[in-house]
């Protein structure tokens, strides 16, 4: 297995609709990003579910800050079922909400620090009440909403690096947090970077997610779309319907032929 460039680890990719994949589990994604901050590297990571997929073809910009991360996870079930179908395969889903409660369980075993950088303040207080009762040995290196002005990025890049935490999760929706990490994830300072959506809606009580049989069925879109039906109906509708075109365009994609060469041609 050919060691990432990057890092030295054993690359282990699938390149998905033109975007590079890291075709990881969940107790690997764990101990790579654990032995990243042990080491005092620097960890992006970046999750792609089908409605990403898709928005990355008609946003540039959320292109290059997805495939600049340093791990690219497969989110969402149908990105895995995808990559089977297409014979680029990946071994199991790594949700970022569950990549979140288990980095935090090991944060709290390691003494590592945290920072919270998202959402409304009444949600990110209660998810913080929340993760307190749940991780009680967990060290909160600081926290703030995500309502912020883009002016105020390179002051809440520096409160982040003041605060010494080891990782940052990012409680925001995309691109804002995949921007966000792309331009101030290094200025930083913080080892691990892991942008989490509506994750921290979800620790705080104010979302639901999907029972473990929705998830499995690949259905947690679904359960989603019918608790915000006038927010994420028609958005999860398009972004489905067009994910599965753009599936059967390239299962539908013929192999490139390779043209013989002939032995007159070698020969002269």
């Amino acid at each position: 297995m050919t060691p990432d460039p990057r890092t030295g680890h054993p690359a282990k990719r699938q390149t998905l609709f033109g975007v590079r994949l890291d075709a990881l589990t969940m107790d690997e994604t764990v101990a790579r990003c654990l032995s990243a901050v042990r080491a005092g590297e620097r960890l992006e990571i970046g999750v792609v579910n089908a409605a990403k997929l898709v928005n990355m073809r008609r946003d540039p910009a959320l292109a290059r800050a997805v495939s600049g991360c340093d791990l690219v996870l497969a989110d969402g079930q149908a990105v895995v079922w995808a990559g089977r179908l297409l014979r680029r395969p990946l071994p199991e889903r790594v949700a970022g909400i569950d990549l979140f409660t288990r980095l935090l369980g090991e944060a709290e075993r390691a003494g590592l620090s945290v920072y919270f950088l998202g959402a409304k303040q009444p949600v990110l207080d209660e998810m913080l009440r929340r993760v307190a009762v749940r991780f009680p040995g967990l060290r909160v290196a600081g926290s703030r909403h995500g309502y912020f002005e883009d002016a105020d990025q390179p002051a809440i890049a520096d409160a982040i690096a003041e605060s010494g935490a080891h990782m940052l999760f990012l409680g925001m929706t995309s691109p804002k947090k995949e921007i966000f990490t792309a331009g101030y994830g290094e200025r930083s300072k913080v080892a691990l970077v892991h942008g989490v959506g509506g994750s921290f809606d979800v620790l705080a009580g104010v979302t639901r997610r999907a029972p473990e049989r929705w998830q499995r069925l690949g259905f947690e879109w679904l359960y989603r779309a019918l608790q915000e039906p006038r927010r994420l109906g028609r958005r999860y509708l398009t972004t489905n319907v067009s994910f599965a075109l753009m599936t059967g365009r390239e299962l539908l994609r013929p192999t490139p032929s390779v043209t013989p060469v002939s032995t007159a041609s070698r020969e002269s």
